[in-house]
């Protein structure tokens, strides 16, 4: 049951309106009217300790000869709210978003834009700025709801309000709002977001688990976001919202029925060809309209070219779905369930530490892996992180992969994007640090798009780890679903390309094991879709990649048991941490010396575990030495050869057995024949064997050089 609170006043002297409801255990509170006078809308929302501002601007003019929605939502980190300062040496200020707030930006944007209706074109930017932060739980969620009631006071034509919910799983039981401890040692990481008529958008990370499991899932977080959309909307009728007045760029109807008029009998039958084939065709078909309407109309035709060339778009659309509701073939031809022609390779690079190309149909992935030393490890520092991140995956698909002519730049949201669910499909099957003490980035570099690059990512970097010998614990692979809504029936299309996609009302992408799902990322394009209609592109997906998977696996059935002799070898050791600073020496001039004469790279961590790495084994082992020699403890028994004679004394000699480790030799204990004098047959400098007989009950080390020669003679050691 929520309550309101309408008793206090801005200081502009209007109500600030306050409504809460009691959701997934805890009080979720939206309040207007407290900041932000001059936005469109702006919402706080607060929930535990966590508060959130959500703010949006909608421009009351639209925006002229623009052919898309001019939407922008951000998400905006402060480390202020976590009780931070950055911990760089240079930077304090916020600055450019890190990956985690540009992926958040994505992931409250996806369930928000196919609610707008097509041809709106004023400006609209939403921007939600974390304030406080409890660190019990991710504030993304509280974002999206902050900023989709912000959204639905604007008067502006938003057909919300949407909310969202972050799923973990908890000893077997699904719980929302899991500490991000209970995230990641979880088997199940996942966001649904989504209307009271359906589920607009999905994303997980997963440990294998099942198709049945995630079904489950969504039904449960479907249900519990209810009261905060309820929330939402009560809100809206408290405040009062003025609708506000638009227009809509549409499609000159004229012009729609004079291209289809045009185009009947030119689709169908004749368009569906495989790629290429069939781009080609769609490109003379689209140069030949031009031709013959612009000889038609004139010189008024360049003036409505651009609307020509959208009704051509929706004919081609609209024939898209009509092939696949009632013939059941797809625009290449293909059936349904069918997937495109694969075709796999690996080690194609001399010098990488592993490499592959996965060609599906059109789309082609190259991914190359590099593997370096723990110490290389990236740093991440965010309002929710310090850590470390020694598993990357980067992305890139320049213009011409799409036959553009495109400037070069810095990845953009996208790429970060495809890069991270290609990263997250392969985290869980990756071994630990201790079983493979590396670092590891894959580079997708896409060679051609048309469809799903994403899942090409996915599975050319499988093949490549596995080229690299990394032992991965099971090969994943992915696959990308459509679907088509035909009133009530589903059509569900696996491995989709380009014309299905934009002609669908849902991109699914789905990657996983043998044993069960590692990720997966589902947007509608319609207003929200049931339960039961995902659970059937699950099925359908996990067929999928099955069959992609065992192409896959005729290619490399497992990861490579050696390395690229181009690739650091690595060894960990373990020592007490309490000789951490004897390894390290005073200004580091131990470990110096020895990384210095040894040529490997080390890296020692605070529980005592040493990363050795080189690409030479010799190198290696001597490091390994080193340092054994500089941590190892005496032990009683043991005859050390060869140690050096530090000093003498009348009564005898001290030999160093160990940096650091002096022990006294008796002069009775020099040899079997008496010495009456230690000068008379040691000095310094000497090499002695001794044998380590005692050590007494202040820690002095008693030596005997006749004990280890009499061992030694009776082949004891």
């Amino acid at each position: 049951m929520s309550t309101t609170n309408n008793t206090t006043v801005n200081p502009m002297g209007k109500e600030i309106i306050k409504v809460e409801t009691q959701f997934c255990g805890r009080t979720l509170s939206l309040e207007v009217g407290r900041v932000g006078f001059r936005t469109s809308a702006s919402v706080i929302a607060r929930y535990g300790d966590t508060v959130v501002l959500g703010t949006a601007m909608v421009s009351p003019k639209t925006v002229q000869g623009m052919d898309y929605f001019p939407l922008s939502i951000d998400y905006e980190e402060k480390f202020y709210a976590a009780g931070k300062i950055s911990g760089s040496r240079f930077i304090k200020r916020e600055g450019r978003p890190s990956d985690d707030a540009i992926l958040i930006g994505r992931l409250i944007d996806r369930p928000i834009r196919p609610l707008w209706p097509k041809g709106y074109r004023n400006e609209v930017q939403g921007v939600a700025t974390v304030l406080s932060m409890d660190p019990t739980f991710r504030p993304d969620m509280i974002a999206m709801i902050a900023l989709s009631a912000a959204f639905v006071l604007t008067g502006a034509p938003f057909d919300g309000p949407v909310a969202g919910l972050r799923v973990g799983m908890v000893d077997g039981t699904y719980t929302a709002f899991a500490t991000p401890e209970q995230l990641s040692e979880g088997a199940l990481d996942l966001v649904v977001a989504g209307t009271s008529e359906g589920i607009m958008m999905v994303e997980a990370g997963a440990s294998e688990v099942t198709e049945e499991q995630i079904v489950d899932a969504l039904a449960y977080a479907q249900e519990a976001i209810q009261p905060a959309i309820a929330l939402q909307k009560e809100l809206v009728e408290k405040v009062g919202v003025t609708p506000m007045n638009y227009a809509l760029v549409l499609p000159d109807e004229a012009i729609l029925d004079e291209v289809q008029k045009w185009m009947d009998g030119k689709l169908g039958e004749d368009l569906r060809k495989p790629y290429p084939e069939r781009n080609e065709l769609v490109t003379t078909l689209r140069e030949q309209m031009h031709d013959e309407l612009w000889e038609k109309h004139g010189e008024m035709y360049p003036e409505k070219k651009t609307a020509y060339e959208e009704a051509f778009t929706t004919a081609l659309h609209k024939d898209v779905r009509a092939g696949i509701v009632k013939d059941n073939t797809r625009p290449d031809g293909r059936k349904l369930t069918e997937i495109r022609p694969l075709s796999s390779e690996v080690g194609l690079l001399p010098r990488a530490h592993g490499s592959s190309l996965f060609t599906r149909g059109l789309t082609q992935a190259l991914n190359i892996v590099t593997l370096a030393p723990t110490s290389y490890a990236q740093l991440v520092d965010t309002m929710e992180r310090n850590s470390e991140r020694r598993y990357l995956h980067h992305y890139n698909a320049p213009g011409w992969t799409v036959g553009e002519v495109k400037r070069l730049g810095s990845p953009g949201r996208r790429e970060i994007g495809h890069g991270y669910l290609a990263e997250r499909a392969l985290t869980a099957v990756l071994p630990s640090e201790a079983e493979f003490p590396y670092v590891i980035r894959t580079v997708t570099e896409i060679m051609s798009q048309n469809g799903s690059t994403s899942m090409a990512a996915t599975c050319s970097s499988c093949l490549a780890l596995m080229d690299a010998g990394v032992p991965l614990k099971r090969p994943v692979s992915g696959i990308a679903m459509g679907l088509m809504m035909d009133g009530d029936t589903p059509y569900v299309l696996s491995d989709i390309a380009d014309a299905e996609d934009f002609a669908g009302d849902m991109d699914f992408k789905v990657t996983g094991t043998t044993e069960g799902i590692t990720a997966l990322q589902m947007d509608m394009k319609v207003h929200g879709l049931p339960v039961e209609i995902l659970s059937k592109a699950l099925q359908q997906g996990k067929e999928g990649r099955a069959f992609i998977l065992k192409h896959m696996l005729t290619t490399m059935a497992e990861p490579r048991k050696e390395m690229s002799p181009y690739a650091p070898r690595v060894e960990a050791i373990h020592i007490n941490p309490d000789k951490i600073r004897e390894v390290i020496g005073k200004g580091g001039e131990v470990i110096q010396k020895i990384t210095g004469e040894t040529g490997a790279e080390i890296d020692i961590k605070d529980d005592g575990t040493i990363m050795i790495a080189s690409p030479d084994g010799a190198s290696i082992q001597a490091a390994i030495d080193w340092i054994m020699s500089i941590v190892a403890e005496p032990e009683v028994g043991a005859i050390y050869r060869d140690k050096p004679v530090v000093s003498v004394l009348d009564f005898g000699a001290f030999v160093q057995i160990m940096p650091g480790k002096d022990g006294l030799v008796h002069v009775s204990e020099i040899s079997e024949e008496r010495v009456n004098k230690t000068s008379d047959v040691l000095k310094e400098g000497d090499k002695v064997t001794v044998k380590l007989v005692a050590i007494d009950d202040r820690g002095r080390l008693q030596l005997s050089m006749k004990a280890a020669a009499r061992e030694l003679a009776e082949g004891k050691n």
